[in-house]
């Protein structure tokens, strides 16, 4: 098995869980310049929220879009747009990838903005 399947495997397994609780999801994908966030719906249809070092407004503060500091942002600015949208409380999905560096910045950063999870 290669490192992507390892990954996804990793990532089915908590996936069904938080299907089976049918709550909103807060879903991190990470590239190796870019990380982005998505919150999605609890039927899984519907992407409620989104961000990334990819979007205008991040490439204008300046910075690379593949580190921690980076992350952080991201993780302030899904939490904004998550409260804007009335979310509170969501499930943290991970894709699969490890809770460490940027993943787990967005994380912490997601809620010290206020996002419960």
């Amino acid at each position: 098995m290669n490192k992507k399947a390892v990954r996804l495997r990793r990532a089915r397994k908590t996936r069904a869980k938080i299907s089976e609780l049918k709550t909103v999801r807060l879903t991190v994908y990470r590239s190796n310049q870019h990380i982005y966030a998505q919150i999605i719906s609890g039927c899984g249809s519907r992407v409620m929220a989104s961000a990334s070092t990819n979007e205008k407004g991040a490439r204008a503060e300046g910075g690379k879009g593949g580190t921690v500091s980076a992350a952080v942002d991201v993780g302030k600015r899904i939490a904004e747009r998550a409260k804007a949208a009335g979310i509170e409380q969501v499930a943290f999905d991970r894709a699969g990838f490890h809770y460490h560096g940027r993943v787990k910045a967005l994380a912490e950063a997601a809620r010290e903005a206020g996002l419960k999870f």
